[in-house]
């Protein structure tokens, strides 16, 4: 059995932070700002990347395949953790922050100058998803390396409040991406922004590089880690210890389903999603839904150190699992409210006329074709694809075998029309004159084309918004001190990483995907949050009977 140590072994056991902590909790929460900016970069210009990497599909399959390649950096962010994590146990916190912040630094210039699809063909969107890869390698490694550097460095009785300074991180770097973002959209103009523009945000990231590689390359090595190092006892094989135990692997399983999965999807559903709902779905300009939500997390952002606080005083489980279970109870009528408040002319129309689209499933396809090989020309995906462009909610009605879909508006009927004989041209046509058929006969059933200006209510969206980031807040301000509190130091870099970044990366990194993928094969724009309400809920069965409070922990051990 290797030693344990005491708070009193240490120079963390303190009970203030000198010069060196604070100097510790600033670069490490500024330099994972910065990675996070450059991650988030991306996701807040999905749209856009779509129409440059993957414009040989129609504009529906483009923008689930560009939520698939930012989803793809979520994907590998739990092999960056044992890659990353098992350096920083080995090796040293410092050097793994180096190499992170590197490798994601550069991955994000080189998307800025990377070929459209227009310019190389296939190679530019295997590309980009390789540098989103790297991406996701990156910032794998470095969350775990930066809560469990801070932790080791404060006074174990205030351990929430200064990890809650690293929590902040991920939306202050998503409030910076879309700061830059508008700022330059307002520079350059929107026409300018989406031809070339875009690119400015990406290239920027090298000048945060710079900031944060110089500041990373003057900290110290973890008191904390330096001592079991001194002492020979650092751990041979963190990742065989970690999770080849089951003493271990238990903890690490209790952390992701009983806390990280349920924090992963209120975080992106708060943030990321909010975002996508009042952009894709109720049909916001991108700039004015940017700016609701920039004002959000200027609000809201304060939250993470009071919650980390909070949990310092009364324990970090009972915040996090309220935040799931709110969550999980509130989703539907917050974001009914942000389609009412947005979108109201949407909302009538969906309740006076509703649409139908009667077809047989049989002919129906899910719309994700990547590279453009196939073209969707039944009857039904024509009619789908423009109901999913136009964020149009409707019925699916069972059809006759080989019928044509047909869609039924208030009380007109309109039939589709298979396509898969016509030539190019003859397929245009029709759908041209199909297309202004539904819109036609949707405008006259007061469907929007997309949110009135005059109509919107921006008080109270900043309101919703605010509240489901503060939702945010309480999951996520306490999770890095809680999970640095549930494994020993000598694999701790390693154990807290691949929980967290399973439940953040592939729990919550892939909501944007799943559920704008269910949204377009029922038709009902709130379906999606049934996935995000399911894991809260699962989190909360497990977390509340066999999660254990951990905030007297002692981290030293």
């Amino acid at each position: 059995m290797p030693p344990t140590h005491t708070s009193a072994d240490l120079p963390q056991g303190k009970d203030k932070l000198d010069a060196q902590g604070r100097k510790v909790i600033f670069a490490s929460a500024l330099g994972t700002m910065f990675e996070w900016y450059d991650f988030y970069l991306y996701g807040s210009m999905a749209a856009i990347l779509a129409q440059h990497f993957f414009s040989a599909v129609n504009p529906t399959a483009g923008f689930i395949f560009a939520l698939l390649a930012f989803a793809a950096g979520f994907a590998v962010r739990p092999f960056g953790a044992l890659l990353f994590g098992r350096i920083g146990d080995r090796v040293g916190r410092k050097y793994t922050f180096l190499i992170t912040i590197l490798l994601m630094g550069l991955s994000t210039f080189l998307v800025g100058v990377l070929p459209s699809y227009e310019a190389i063909g296939i190679a530019a969107p295997i590309m980009l998803i390789v540098l989103r890869l790297l991406q996701g390698l990156a910032m794998g490694g470095e969350y775990g390396g930066a809560a469990t550097y801070v932790a080791e460095y404060a006074p174990q009785h205030r351990r929430g409040f200064y990890t809650s300074w690293i929590q902040t991180t991920a939306s202050v770097g998503l409030l910076l991406s879309l700061l830059v973002i508008m700022g330059i959209r307002s520079l350059v103009g929107e026409e300018a922004f989406v031809v070339w523009g875009w690119r400015i945000p990406f290239l920027i990231s090298v000048l945060l590089l710079a900031i944060s590689v110089w500041i990373r390359m003057n900290l110290k090595e973890s008191p904390a880690f330096q001592h079991i190092k001194e002492e020979g006892t650092l751990s041979t094989s963190p990742i065989t210890e970690s999770f080849g135990r089951w003493a271990n692997l238990r903890i690490a399983l209790l952390a992701l389903f009983g806390l990280t999965a349920g924090q992963g999807v209120v975080w992106y559903t708060g943030q990321f999603y909010a975002l996508f709902f009042i952009t894709q779905m109720l049909g916001l300009q991108a700039t004015l839904a940017q700016t609701l939500m920039v004002i959000s997390l200027l609000l809201a952002t304060p939250l993470f150190i009071f919650f980390g606080w909070l949990s310092d005083q009364i324990g970090r489980k009972p915040i996090i699992l309220t935040g799931c279970l709110l969550a999980a109870l509130t989703y539907y009528p917050a974001f009914q409210g942000l389609a009412y408040f947005a979108n109201p002319a949407l909302v009538q129309a969906q309740r006076n006329a509703p649409v139908t689209v009667i077809t047989d499933p049989a002919s129906c396809s899910f719309q994700f074709n990547p590279v453009g090989s196939h073209a969707f020309t039944s009857s039904c995906d024509i009619v789908k694809s423009y109901m999913a462009s136009h964020a149009v909610s409707y019925n699916n009605v069972k059809g006759a075998p080989g019928q044509v879909a047909q869609v039924r508006i208030g009380d007109h009927l309109i039939d589709g029309f298979e396509g898969g004989s016509l030539n190019r041209a003859e397929f245009a046509h029709h759908s041209q004159e199909l297309k202004n058929e539904l819109t036609e006969t949707m405008r006259q059933y007061g469907y929007p084309d997309g949110a009135d200006p005059a109509r919107i209510n921006k008080v109270m969206l900043v309101v919703l918004l605010t509240y489901l980031v503060a939702l945010v807040t309480a999951v996520y301000g306490p999770i890095a001190a809680m999970l640095v509190e549930m494994f020993p130091i000598r694999i701790r870099y390693t154990s807290m990483s691949l929980p967290y970044h399973i439940g953040n990366g592939w729990f919550g990194g892939f909501l944007p995907t799943l559920s704008f993928a269910m949204i377009a094969t029922t038709g009902n724009i709130y379906d999606g949050l049934w996935y995000p309400i399911l894991i809260c809920l699962i989190t909360v069965a497990i977390g509340a009977p066999f999660v254990r409070e951990t905030r007297h922990n002692d981290i030293n051990r």
